[in-house]
């Protein structure tokens, strides 16, 4: 399996949260909460992330407060992992998570040094389910037509919004990692600490090419 592959979706999934990243803009309209939280997000990608001066170490650790805050992990790694979760132990569970955070962490925060002048522009939101929102933008590049981007979110019960999912293009970055992870189990027998250890390997190799 090549968990964290350079596909289209993901390198654009990438984008879609680096081009948050920019200056806040003035809205004559506020619009609806969801969308205060992904301008909230990019106000503060913009100032703590996408500074190029700074250290990929450095960067990685202020990515990942971003992704562990505003990320909904647990409710992402259920998903991704589908049928395979109710078949891990509490503990492949919670090693599961840790091992998809980190990934996630080491190989988004460093597309961040590939930010070049795009503009995320957000345009609407409704209602998903009882307790979601999806909110729509498009990037606006320098070069090239714009790129519609989605951004799925759940509202917890004391209002706190988290991501669950980003939609590129019609193109879903939570039900493209599910088939990933779902290849490599059906690859390795269906067994969850196979996956872990290819995991490991990945996140090995991640921190030896920064």
């Amino acid at each position: 399996m090549r968990i964290g592959r350079r596909t289209v979706l993901q390198a654009f999934a990438v984008l879609g949260f680096t081009a948050v990243i920019f200056p806040g803009r003035c809205w004559a309209d506020p619009g609806t909460d969801a969308e205060k939280f992904v301008q909230g997000l990019a106000g503060q990608a913009i100032t703590t992330v996408a500074d190029r001066q700074i250290p990929d170490s450095e960067r990685a650790i202020r990515f990942r407060k971003l992704f562990v805050s505003h990320f909904d992990i647990p409710e992402i790694g259920r998903f991704v992992l589908s049928r395979y979760w109710r078949q891990a132990t509490p503990e492949q569970q919670q090693e599961f998570l840790k091992l998809f955070e980190d990934i996630s962490v080491l190989t988004w925060s460093r597309r961040f040094k590939e930010y070049d002048g795009e503009t995320l522009e957000a345009s609407s939101s409704s209602k998903d389910g009882d307790h979601g929102w999806l909110v729509e933008s498009h990037i606006v590049r320098t070069q090239g037509p714009s790129i519609p981007i989605q951004w799925r979110l759940r509202q917890g019960d004391d209002g706190a919004f988290r991501i669950v999912d980003i939609i590129v293009d019609g193109v879903s970055m939570a039900i493209t990692h599910r088939s990933d992870y779902a290849a490599a189990m059906q690859a390795n027998g269906g067994k969850v600490d196979s996956l872990l250890a290819i995991m490991h390997s990945k996140l090995e190799t991640l921190k030896a090419e920064g």
